[in-house]
């Protein structure tokens, strides 16, 4: 039987542009549903008659802001992968949406669409960084939409920023717990950074904020661990923390290097056809996108099979992000490479002497506690 697959689907568009933002994400006085919508199910379509009827595990829409799409949107686009692929019992249905009152608004026809798990961008609960993180919402508006969104969703995560200038560890541990008490099933910290393009990097390079050094951040980091564990959550991916059962089934098949589509404009994806695992990506721009779709079933702009070497590494990369590890018979089985023919033999044995790495009882190499701390650094020196 073949393996479960994900179905990732990217709405682009968003009402504004985060300053800290590189996604493909775009915005538009205007938004032509209806094209988008036939748009989105005629690519949905020309993958499922690629990939062939195999089982369904999870559908997500990211973005961009999805919340911004027509629920009748997601509705038939979920009707359509249910009925293209063999959906598994308890399959998972995710959003994600952005706190603000007109979002909140949709959130009931999202779940009567068939959503069952929703994922909120809230990101702060301190009207002052909210601003600075270039938020359309406020504090009390993302309060209210963590508290509809319990009432309607089985399944519910939020994300938050850390790291952000001038942050003192007693002020991040209070807004965490505030945020955990609101809902506390699934966290997604996402360290500030500044990425090339972004507004925030002008303005870093220019000295107009600092970010706390590397030291201050791995401490905002160890104590987000402590208030998580307060509340049951448990880190079981470098930047998610989940009751246990809660995990993200979707973000873990990334993470397990299993087999994924990607539609909408500048989605990737990663599927076996013909025993090959081929890699795709899609034209970033969504009117390009779109035409291209309309035009030919696909706006495709690039795939390839992924050679063992190329496969043995991604799978390290993601499955070393993960407190469950890598399984080296895994690793064999997606990438025809044994784990020590994919990483510096001197490298692992530094990184398993210091503490970085450790196998499991289970067999597992994975990433310890420091480990997770210095992964960006290890990785490239550790993957050949």
């Amino acid at each position: 039987m073949a393996e479960p697959l994900a179905l990732y689907i990217h709405w682009p568009f968003c009402a504004a542009k985060c300053p800290y933002c590189d996604f493909n994400s775009h915005v538009r006085e205007r938004v032509d549903q209806g094209r988008f919508r036939a748009a989105l199910r005629r690519e949905l379509a020309f993958e499922a008659a690629r990939a062939g009827r195999r089982p369904l595990a999870s559908i997500f829409f990211g973005g961009g802001t999805p919340s911004l799409m027509e629920p009748e949107t997601a509705a038939a686009l979920i009707a359509d992968a249910r009925a293209l692929f063999d959906p598994l019992p308890e399959v998972e249905i995710t959003l994600e949406a952005n706190p603000t009152s007109a979002e909140a608004g949709t959130l009931a026809a999202f779940r009567a669409a068939g959503v069952n798990r929703l994922s909120l961008g809230v990101q702060s609960l301190r009207e002052d960084q909210l601003r600075f993180l270039g938020r359309r919402h406020g504090a009390a508006e993302a309060v209210a939409a963590l508290e509809l969104a319990r009432g309607l969703f089985p399944r519910l995560s939020f994300d938050l920023i850390y790291a952000r200038p001038g942050q003192a560890e007693a002020a991040w541990r209070a807004e965490l717990r505030e945020a955990l008490a609101l809902a506390a099933d699934h966290l997604s910290l996402y360290q500030l950074t500044i990425e090339p393009g972004t507004r925030f990097a002008a303005e870093h390079a220019r000295g107009a904020f600092a970010l706390p050094d590397g030291e201050a951040a791995a401490r905002l980091y160890a104590a987000t661990a402590e208030e998580a564990a307060r509340f049951g959550l448990l880190p079981y991916e470098v930047s998610n923390y989940a009751r246990p059962g809660a995990e993200s089934r979707h973000n873990l098949q990334y993470w397990r290097y299993g087999d994924y589509l990607g539609i909408g404009p500048g989605a990737h994806q990663r599927l076996t056809l013909g025993g090959t695992l081929r890699a795709a990506r899609r034209h970033r721009a969504p009117e390009e996108w779109l035409a291209r779709v309309e035009r030919q079933g696909h706006a495709i702009t690039a795939e390839e099979a992924l050679s063992p070497e190329e496969r043995a590494r991604e799978a390290l990369l993601m499955g070393l992000r993960l407190a469950e590890g890598v399984d080296p018979a895994r690793l064999r089985a997606r990438s025809g490479r044994a784990l020590e023919e994919a990483v510096d033999p001197a490298i692992l044995a530094a990184c398993l002497e210091e503490g970085y790495l450790a196998w499991t009882p289970e067999g597992r190499l994975r990433a310890t506690e420091e480990g997770r701390l210095r992964l960006d650094a290890l990785l490239p020196a550790l993957l050949r």
